[in-house]
Parts: structure tokens; sequence; C-alpha cells
């Protein structure tokens, strides 16, 4: 098998049509040859030389170079994991593989049919029930792609509901929130500005001075981008003071420990929802979750599931909103997302319904209190201290007189994965790192970090 491989690949390698259909093929169409077929294309339009692939392999073979592949990898289940801005390592029930992968279950997308399965539907129907519950909303769609984009199309929503042009974004939502949000806005009738942070939070007198009566909306994160909570009550105050909508992104374990942006007077409720029982997975797929006050519900982009009784009083679950571009005229569509992170938003509703409100209240304790405990050990070591006072959740930025590059590549050589460099968006935090610390890290693991660290 091994040694009698061609040294040139076979197109044929790479299918399942022997020479002989290949044959069969061209007399039915009527011509003798491949290059016969193409004939009509311009000859120096077409490949000249055979494909730049490699030649093609017995099973065995290639079974056993994807698992060389494969054996590269070093994931979260084999490394300790002090990684986050946005995607953390918590722990996922068992149950959430079991039942997410179920046939019945296991689709990317909501059914076009949708009625006929009243099934997905229904697990879509308790999931946006749940992310109300969390955020303390009035209605939720049934999920977007991320939460990136999920904060954009909440911004979008916002000019519709306003009738205004502008979107104000604070530096401490995260960096790629804000790209995605510039990038939607320079392919839309929308204008959108950043303001300052001080000390790690939004410089609420930046904010004052930003707004005015142009501005539709602004994005706030809850803890922001660098762990630390946000005086939300105050600068959702001041937005609405000046006519805008208050668009919260939110850490759905935050509602655990911390109010709820709705309690808070949010317009608006956007989020990534890796955190409710979806792995790291290299960054993708995730969810977003998008909740909003009742009055915006006919603005609401993508789909949403409800609830309905028929002549025989028998419940049934259909697709009562979904004001797209594939149903309405363009020009009156709410937005252009299509469908929804369907498998995904079944593992979340898997996963809420699994821990519950009190498993959920523990797991954000546990991040709470162990993060602190991080914080402590690491401010003890001689070059190392936090970079912001503020209060935080569970995660922190940690500034060293260190090479933070070097840092973070010694501790990976002790099979631990430190933080993330804050250079790679911030030059002014060149010098810092985030950790992250979920409810899965153990203080001897936490302990072995610190030790780490200060071996530097």
């Amino acid at each position: 098998m091994g040694n009698a491989r061609p040294t040139k690949p076979n197109p044929m390698d790479y299918t399942q049509i022997t020479a002989d259909d290949e044959r069969q093929m061209l007399a039915t169409i009527g011509v003798a040859t491949v290059e016969e077929l193409f004939a009509p294309i311009p000859a120096d339009q077409r490949l000249q030389r055979p494909l730049d692939i490699p030649p093609g392999c017995s099973e065995p073979e290639l079974l056993a170079e994807l698992t060389a592949l494969a054996r590269r990898n070093h994931g979260a289940d084999e490394l300790t994991c002090f990684l986050g801005c946005g995607a953390y390592d918590h722990f996922i029930p068992t149950i959430v593989d079991h039942l997410a992968m179920r046939g019945e279950f296991l689709t990317a997308y909501t059914p076009y049919q949708a009625e006929a399965s009243q099934g997905t539907l229904q697990a879509f129907y308790e999931f946006q029930t749940m992310i109300c519950q969390l955020t303390g909303m009035d209605i939720a769609n049934a999920s977007l792609y991320e939460g990136a984009s999920a904060a954009a199309e909440a911004a979008t929503m916002a000019i519709a509901a306003t009738g205004r042009k502008h979107v104000v974004i604070s530096r401490t939502c995260h960096p790629e929130t804000v790209e995605t949000l510039t990038t939607y806005a320079s392919q839309q009738e929308m204008e959108t500005s950043t303001i300052a942070a001080r000390d790690g939070l939004t410089d609420a007198s930046a904010l004052t001075a930003a707004l005015n009566d142009d501005v539709a909306a602004v994005v706030l994160q809850f803890p922001n981008f660098f762990g630390l909570l946000e005086d939300l009550p105050a600068l959702i105050d001041a937005i609405h003071a000046a006519g805008a909508l208050a668009i919260v992104s939110f850490d759905p374990l935050a509602a655990g420990v911390y109010r709820r942006p709705g309690d808070l007077g949010a317009d608006i409720v956007v989020g990534e929802g890796q955190a409710l029982g979806i792995p790291l997975q290299y960054g993708a797929p995730y969810l977003g979750f998008f909740a909003a006050r009742e009055k915006f519900l006919r603005r609401m982009p993508g789909r949403m599931v409800g609830v309905g009784y028929d002549a025989q009083g028998r419940r049934g679950f259909s697709l009562v909103l979904q004001t797209r571009e594939q149903h309405i005229k363009r020009e009156r569509a709410t937005s252009n997302v299509c469908t929804n992170q369907g498998l995904m938003a079944m593992r979340a509703a898997v996963y809420m319904s699994a821990m519950g409100r009190k498993g959920l209240t523990e797991v954000a304790n546990l991040c709470l209190d162990k993060a602190h405990y991080a914080a402590e050990r690491i401010t003890a070591i001689d070059g190392f201290s936090l970079r912001f006072t503020a209060p935080f959740f569970k995660e922190f930025v940690v500034q060293t007189d260190r090479d933070v590059a070097k840092v973070l590549a010694a501790c990976r050589k002790q099979n631990i994965l430190a933080g993330v460099p804050l250079g790679r968006w911030f030059d002014d935090l060149s010098d810092c790192f985030t950790v992250a610390v979920t409810e899965k890290r153990t203080k001897q693991e936490i302990e072995a970090l610190a030790k780490a660290l200060a071996s530097t």
C-alpha cells in the first residue's frame, strides 16, 4: 500500500468514480475525452498542470496521518487553562453532550418546515425563556451566531428604533466586538465612535461628552473586557437622559452573583453564550444570545419561537417572528441574519436546565472566590501586580516588569496556559496579561500557576 503510492496525484484517487465510470459519462455527453469536454474554455484559462496536492492514500494511511496531526494539539483537557477574554474553560455536565447529540436535536439550523419539528422548537422556546430569566428582559430570540455579532445586531436595531444614526461603544468592551460593530457600520447608515476608559472602566465624563441628540445607543460590557464591574446604574441613567438606548453585553454566569442588566435599566442585553455548556473548540462555533424589552419585539433580529393552542386546547410551538430578508421586502428587513445557532442553543438550554438557578449561583460564586484567591497569590510575587483596582468577577489583569511573552511561554512549558497578552489589542497594556479563573481550577492548579510565574 504505502510503498506502492504514485508520485503524482491522480484525480481519481479522491473520488469514487472509476475509469469506466468516466468513459460512460463522457460517452453519454458525447465527447471522447475530458480535454474535449473543456475545449470551449480558452486554453490560457485552464490549469495546464496537475493539482498541487499530495497523492491519494489508503484509509489506514489517512487515519494514521490524521491521528498524528491531532496529537500535535494540546487542549484544555491536557493543559491547565487560565485563558479568558471571552472564551472560558468551564465545566460541562455529561448530560449536555448526551442530549444535544441525540439525532432528534443534532442540527445547526432552525428547521425550515419548523412546525413539523415540535421538539426542536420547544427546546428553543425553553432557551429563550431561560435567557430572559438570566438577563432580566422581556423577550429573547432563538440565538444568533456569537456575542460580537449579537452586539452589532443590537446596534442596528437601536438605530431602527430611535431613528438616530450614531452608536457609541465603550473601549472596555471586547476589542473584537468593537471591530465587528465597526464592520457592520461601514455597510449601513450608521456612525460609530468609542469612548475612552479610565482605570479599566468606562470613563463616565467621556460618555457624557459623547452623548447628543444623534446617539441611538451606547454599548457597554459587564463584566467588561478586563473582568471589571462597570457602574451600570449610573452609566445607564446618563444614556437614558440623552434619549439613547443602553445595550449591555453580558456574561450570563454573572447573573449568579450580580444584579441582572434588565433590573438595572438596560434596553437590550446581548452576550456570548460559550460559558453555557459549549467547549472552547478552537474558538467556534459559539453562541450569541439577544434579549430586549417587549416594545422592541417587532424589530428583533433573527427568529423567535412562540407557543399557542389549537381549537382543542393542545399546545404547539411555531416560529412566530422572523422579520428577516428571506420573508419580507429587503428594505423592510430588520436583519440579514437568516438562521440561528441551533445546536449551540440546544447545548445552552440543556446546560441551564441541568444546572438550575442554584447550580449557576454556585458556579458564579466559585469563579468569584477562586479568581480572587488567584489574584492574591499572583500579586504576592515580586514583579507582579494588579493593573486595575476596581472589583472584578472571574478575570483580572496582571501587570509585570518582565517580558510578557517570555513569562507566558515559560508557563506553557510547564503545561500551564497562564493568560492572554493584552498588547495584542492595547499598546499601553503591552506589559499586561489577563488571567481567568473558572470553577474548574483547583487550589493546587492556582498554586502551580503562582509557582510558575515566580520562576520566570
